[in-house]
């Protein structure tokens, strides 16, 4: 098992990035790896189960396990098969703007080959 932490900064308030966050629906529209997301809730929260559909069209199910609103940090198993990412999102307040932080857990070469698709998406997910 393998670890590797991701930040990006950007000019989108933490309310706003946490919002985009809590908010499932609003996945697609920041995370390009995501194409749609199905859930039995339409924000994020602990037990949350659902499936993303990546491109290709391949679901990948997910679960939940924490939320921390007061802290904006929140963290999800998604599955591919037998093998399980773990996923811990933080968002922060910045001088301007906000920074997200993302640890992954996980296979070291399915984090190697993720982190440059999961950059692009939370330099999205910050940016106005």
């Amino acid at each position: 098992m393998a670890v590797r932490r991701l930040r990006a900064r950007g000019q989108a308030s933490p309310a706003v990035v946490w919002e985009r966050y809590e908010r499932i629906a609003l996945w697609p529209t920041w995370s390009p790896q995501i194409w749609r997301v199905e859930a039995d809730a339409p924000r994020i929260g602990a037990g949350v189960h659902g499936t993303v559909v990546v491109p290709g069209g391949l679901g990948l199910p997910f679960t939940v396990t924490a939320v921390d609103p007061a802290a904006r940090s929140w963290t999800w198993v998604v599955r591919l098969g037998p093998v399980a990412l773990t996923l811990t999102h933080a968002v922060q307040a910045a001088a301007v703007g906000s920074g997200t932080t993302l640890m992954m857990e996980g296979p070291g070469a399915l984090l190697l080959g993720y982190a440059p698709v999961a950059g692009v998406a939370l330099r999205r997910l910050v940016a106005r």
